[in-house]
């Protein structure tokens, strides 16, 4: 099973206790999973259908605490997506389909469509705890996360760009900074940042999971951590090699064409001692010469000898003493 379904599994057990929330998560899973039809005998239809049998039930489960009626559940192959089955739920009955529609402000009281549809009247997201359920739904209904172990992405899959407008501004309110993006025919409404989306599972109850995530997010960082520094070293350490080699080659250049005795004072020992060290950091190059001579001691003469070996390679030049 996947980090995503995993999350939908544990949300689809949460069912808000106040009837309120339950009312707005009710309303997400109908703007995002149903379709409202009249037929011509002037009947209303309200056909739900979803690839995820655990939102299915809870969706089941929802009527059934609002309502008191307990829907079947239709199981039917996946023709379109070519998954191996979907799931249906129909509500047939006209005066129970206005009472639903009309709970989640989709129909007025006069059973006139709401102007907004399909997005979800204000009245049902007054409080911060119907936001979060309202949320919770719309993940449900059209959300997926990615596997923290691979990357952080958050996303809802909108119909309209008015839904997912409405969505950012929804995470906005509950301190999420959501974008909107239109991918084909769909606008999405996604959250990049891995502390954000830890938010969010948290926000909308999928507490066990958030942990999960939290867990992940902590390894991913620490073994960045480590990859960066053991980076940074090899880095320094081959540096450090490369310098040697190069100073090295330098020494035996002039070894070879005027002779490190004819080197200035103080640059002739620091020729042997390289020679004779090559794998030595500066510091213990300093600590070998007589007196001692600190790193930037040692670097200055290095860069002389250098110079003098550049000379030797370009000008093929000898070297006065002074």
């Amino acid at each position: 099973m996947s980090f995503s379904s995993e999350v939908k599994k544990e949300l689809a057990g949460q069912i808000g206790n106040a009837r309120h929330c339950q009312i707005a998560e009710l309303a997400a899973l109908l703007i995002f999973c149903c379709t409202v039809r009249a037929t011509d005998e002037g009947e209303i239809h309200i056909d739900y259908e979803s690839e995820h049998l655990d939102v299915t039930e809870k969706y089941v489960t929802l009527l059934k605490k609002l309502f008191h009626i307990s829907p079947e559940i239709i199981v039917k192959p996946d023709l379109r997506r070519r998954k191996k089955e979907v799931y249906q739920v129909k509500i047939t009955d006209r005066k129970l389909a206005i009472t639903i529609l009309q709970l989640v402000r989709f129909l007025s009281d006069s059973e006139d469509i709401a102007e907004d549809v399909p997005l979800v009247h204000q009245v049902i997201l007054n409080r911060s705890c119907c936001r979060r359920a309202f949320l919770r739904g719309a993940f449900l209904a059209a959300g997926s996360v990615s596997d923290p172990e691979k990357s952080y992405h958050f996303e809802i899959v909108c119909g309209e760009a008015k839904l997912s407008d409405q969505l950012c501004e929804l995470m906005v309110e509950l301190g999420i900074d959501a974008r909107r993006v239109q991918r084909q025919k769909y606008e999405i409404t996604y959250v990049k940042g891995s502390e954000q989306i830890a938010d969010l599972l948290g926000m909308m109850e999928a507490r066990v999971m958030m942990l999960q995530y939290e867990n992940s997010r902590i390894i991913n960082e620490v073994r960045g951590n480590i990859n960066r520094k053991v980076n940074c070293e090899t880095a320094n350490i081959n540096k450090t090699a490369n310098a040697a080699a190069r100073q090295i080659e330098d020494i035996e250049l002039i070894e070879s064409t005027m002779g490190l005795s004819k080197l200035p004072n103080g640059l002739d020992e620091m020729a042997r001692v390289r020679l004779q060290y090559p794998t030595a950091t500066l510091s213990e190059l300093g600590d070998l010469i007589n007196p001692p001579v600190g790193k930037s001691g040692v670097n200055h003469r290095l860069r002389k000898i250098g110079e003098i070996a550049e000379r030797i390679r370009t000008q093929g030049g000898s070297i006065r003493n002074g």
